[in-house]
């Protein structure tokens, strides 16, 4: 409903038309017939052609809010069918913005077809052609209400494939019908940019017979348009601005209402559409916060780039979990503890997003993650998994440091450590579950396996273990020393297993002089030459005392050197533990 009050465009360049009719009203019978004629035009501009044209404007803006609220109304049938509340909000949303522009092209049709009426055959063939643009937006328009029911009946059916493919039907007449609105309103313009020249010349004719009039009527009706321009253009500036501030990111952008006009109605939808993308930015930021932002955008925009069936791809999956927080727990309060988990779990998911890494999900005081396409690229996944633990190894001092404060304890607080587990492989990947719950996660052998490197670690002493496929692909970056040939429970054959000893180039000499006696030590052990591999192993500790491997294979060789193992011996080791 219009308010009474309203001032529209049109009305504001009557005004200064009315100006001008009555400093004219003077001169001769010549220019009086001058000044009628140019009166006659404006009225047409202002009484037909501006309004016709305001029509159209909320008509087209009618019909993009409308093509939000039928995109909403699709999500939330394929995400929550169950929300029939919401499903009828926005579907009563969409009919109404429907309904709307319906009536705008109406009142446009209705403004044209009253001008033709006053015109001339010779003279009608522009807003002929006009009102049969405006009659087939009003087609082109039932055309998408159409594939719209269609898409929404192949939702109903539960048609995949059809209503995927209604879907583009329904974006591609959705543009046309934008494009087309498009176009009229350029043909609009220019029709009222040729009245505009009309009166142009109307002017200059009577400007001959009263030039001293028309030089007062023009200075006094230049000093009208500058303030009225001013007022028009300024708020189409701000909007302008506006816009640039949207395309920046600034979503909270509002531009303020200064008129009644049809400007003021469109700063008004600029506002209203605005607050729909914040809605829908507050949608992705919370969702974001239980699913990565990346499978949230990709469920939103892009729904074809994840796998619905499920499909094999080698990925790189990571598992790290909290040593010594069992000890830390006892006798904490459960906010305390929710604390300290919080705040871990908060410094060790940086990395992993750091890393372009996939939180697949939190499991107690332990993460999941994965890399791979279409989220990375499948040459960067394992060192991008490798970087993203060393830095979590990094930065587990300044927990430590934190632990006092977040705890409340001075005393007492055991050593914090973690470890973590990768292995890079084939697994199923895609989006599993219910049609009421889903998850986009991964599942397969690699999965556990993973999961079997991360609790290696409490046999080994070590923090950061991966199998031999993750320590190929990054190895140009990330050094690596091979620590086993181990069976795990789960495997039927022994895997390789590498540490992470740090980025490559940037290791301390003890630590590389650590790997190559190491090395030497585990090559004697393979060949069951026992006393050198003693020799090697203890040199090692020579450099690194608390180095948990070379322990490990000290306390081995004396039982292997008992039980003298056979020629078919293979230095395999079984892991009975998880």
């Amino acid at each position: 409903m219009r308010s009474p009050m309203k001032i529209t465009i049109g009305l504001k360049v009557f005004s200064i038309a009315l100006v001008l009719m009555v400093l004219v009203g003077a001169v001769a019978w010549i220019n009086a017939r001058s000044t009628r004629q140019v009166d006659s035009l404006i009225t047409s501009v202002n009484g037909a052609y501006m309004p016709a044209y305001g029509d159209l404007a909320r008509g087209n803006l009618r019909a993009v809010e409308e093509g939000l609220f039928v995109r909403r109304l699709i999500i939330t049938r394929l995400v929550a069918p169950d929300d029939h509340r919401a499903l009828a909000d926005l579907e009563a949303a969409a009919d109404e913005k429907a309904a709307q522009t319906r009536a705008e092209l109406a009142d446009a049709r209705q403004l044209i077809g009253r001008e033709i009426a006053k015109l001339s055959p010779e003279d009608i063939g522009q807003l002929s052609r006009l009102d049969a643009q405006i009659e087939f937006l009003q087609t082109r328009h039932k055309e998408y209400e159409g594939a719209r029911a269609a898409v929404e009946a192949a939702i109903e059916a539960g048609n995949t494939a059809a209503w995927q493919e209604k879907i583009q039907e329904l974006d591609r007449v959705r543009d046309l019908l934008n494009d087309e609105f498009e176009q009229t309103r350029r043909d609009m313009l220019k029709l009222a940019a040729g009245f505009g020249q009309m009166v142009g010349l109307a002017q200059a004719s009577a400007a001959r017979y009263g030039l001293l009039l028309l030089i007062l009527a023009l200075a006094l009706g230049a000093a009208m348009a500058v303030i009225i321009a001013a007022g028009l253009v300024r708020p189409l500036r701000r909007l302008v601005q506006g816009t640039i501030r949207v395309q920046q990111g600034a979503l909270d952008t509002e531009v303020p209402v200064t008129s009644r006009d049809e400007v003021g109605e469109l700063t008004a939808g600029f506002n209203a559409m605005m607050k729909d993308l914040r809605a829908k930015a507050q949608i992705r930021e919370t969702f974001g916060r239980y699913i990565d932002p990346r499978i949230v955008e990709s469920i939103i925009d892009r729904p074809d780039r994840l796998a619905g069936e499920g499909e094999r791809r080698e990925m790189t999956v990571f598992f790290c979990d909290m040593k010594g927080f069992t000890n830390l727990s006892e006798g904490m309060t459960p906010v305390g503890m929710l604390r300290v988990v919080n705040r871990y779990l908060a410094l060790m998911s940086g990395p992993i997003r750091r890393n372009l890494g996939i939180i697949d999900k939190y499991i107690g005081d332990a993460i999941m993650a994965f890399w791979g396409p279409p989220f990375t690229d499948a040459a960067d996944q394992a060192r991008l998994a490798c970087a993203a633990g060393l830095e979590q190894l990094a930065i587990l001092p300044a927990f430590r440091a934190e632990l006092p404060e977040i705890t409340g304890l001075r005393r007492g607080i055991p050593l914090i450590e973690m470890r973590i587990g990768a292995a890079t492989g084939e697994v199923v990947v895609g989006n599993i579950g219910s049609d009421v719950s889903m998850s986009y996660t991964v599942m397969g052998d690699n999965v556990n396996f993973a999961s079997r490197l991360e609790g290696a670690n409490k046999a080994y002493n070590t923090q950061f273990l991966v199998n031999a496929r993750t320590a190929e692909l990054a190895a140009e970056s990330i050094a690596f020393r091979e620590i086993d040939l181990l069976l795990v429970q789960g495997k039927q054959e022994p895997q390789q297993i590498f540490e992470v000893l740090g980025r490559r180039g940037e290791l301390p000499q003890f630590m590389v002089t650590l790997a190559e006696r190491y090395a030497e030590g585990l090559a004697a052990y393979r060949s069951r030459a026992w006393t050198e591999a003693e020799a090697a192993f203890r040199a090692a500790l020579a450099v690194a005392p608390d180095d948990g491997p070379s322990k490990v294979f000290l306390e081995r060789i004396p039982r292997l050197m008992a039980e003298a193992p056979g020629s078919d011996w293979n230095g395999v080791w079984t892991l009975a533990e998880k």
